[in-house]
């Protein structure tokens, strides 16, 4: 099952391992952008440089305000709200297609959830958490498409979608850019199995879109096709449907395997859908038998090789 990826287009905090740009100084390596970089194309970006705040610089923070939140530096009594505000507007417009964003959690401008957010006073209390300045304008720009924090990255289940979602968005990319109703047909066909792991209903849907009865140009298939694509993949898919897809994927190899192969393929599934072992303990199964009986639909699938073997880990954080 050899696979070639495109290499996915992604923004990241250039503080993640680019540059030593965070508010001290300093620079944070981290695991899955180290392992993504040979197999992705990397936008690094940090914010607060790009406002001329300078590393070090004195920290920032949300402040919640009767104006709003606003991005405040406590020390200097400088708002930089609007600069910011700017900066994203410029960056994100003029950037090229991507396909996905890994964000620094919990940072006033590049965080998507948990940046704190305080009262306008001196040692005011955290009141709650937003996302940060830039972090939202990403979010509110690109609502389909996969934006995560690094932290939130170190959960495997979140680590296998978000690398299944960018490499699948990467070769749709690539089709979009050759313009061909074949390419597009191709690439539906090879994502079936992951598209039904995710929604039987999406997965109809695309099929009437690339269908095309009403032989509409390339360009408008594509950006419907696209559109529901990236809502089908919006969400990691259901251990009962992932389930479902394993089996009917059985079918295909089940008449040359002996009892015992298919009680213990049957028992690894039982684990999996009760949580006890990762996906990749039945798919292993099944990528053997697909080089074993080599059936042509199944081999083409998608689902079975989503990413480069190389960004396979077991580590997990435990956390949702």
């Amino acid at each position: 099952m050899n696979r070639t990826f495109p290499l996915p287009r992604l923004v990241v905090s250039k503080c993640l391992g680019f540059d030593h740009c965070r508010y001290d100084g300093s620079i944070i390596p981290d695991r899955v952008v180290d392992a993504l970089r040979p197999h992705a194309e990397f936008l690094p970006v940090c914010p607060e440089l790009e406002i001329g705040l300078g590393a070090p610089r004195r920290p920032v923070r949300l402040i919640r305000t009767a104006q709003g939140v606003r991005l405040f530096q406590p020390d200097t009594g400088l708002d930089h709200t609007d600069k910011m505000r700017a900066f994203a507007e410029k960056f994100l417009s003029g950037l090229p297609p991507v396909d996905g964003f890994i964000l620094k959690n919990r940072s006033p401008s590049c965080g998507i959830k948990d940046a704190k957010v305080y009262g306008p006073q001196d040692k005011s209390p955290v009141l709650g958490r937003q996302p940060g300045m830039f972090g939202l304008a990403v979010v509110e720009r690109f609502p389909d498409l996969p934006v995560e924090e690094e932290g939130r990255l170190t959960n495997q289940n979140l680590r296998e979608h978000f690398f299944t979602v960018v490499f699948a968005l990467a070769d749709l990319r690539e089709v979009e850019q050759t313009g061909r109703m074949q390419h597009l047909v191709d690439f539906h066909a090879r994502h079936k199995f992951l598209l039904m792991a995710q929604s039987q209903r999406r997965l109809k849907e695309l099929g009437q879109v690339v269908a095309n009865p009403e032989r509409r140009p390339f360009s408008r298939v594509m950006a419907t096709y696209k559109a529901g694509f990236r809502a089908a993949l919006a969400q990691p898919p259901r251990r009962p449907a992932v389930v479902n897809v394993l089996l009917h994927a059985l079918g295909y190899v089940s008449e040359g395997l002996s009892k015992a192969e298919k009680a213990h393929f049957l028992d690894l599934l039982a684990q999996y859908r009760e949580g006890r072992l990762p996906l990749s303990a039945p798919v292993s199964v099944l990528r053997s038998w697909i080089a074993r009986f080599n059936p042509p639909y199944l081999a083409q699938q998608s689902f079975f090789h989503p990413f480069p073997d190389a960004l396979i880990s077991l580590k997990d954080s435990g956390k949702d």
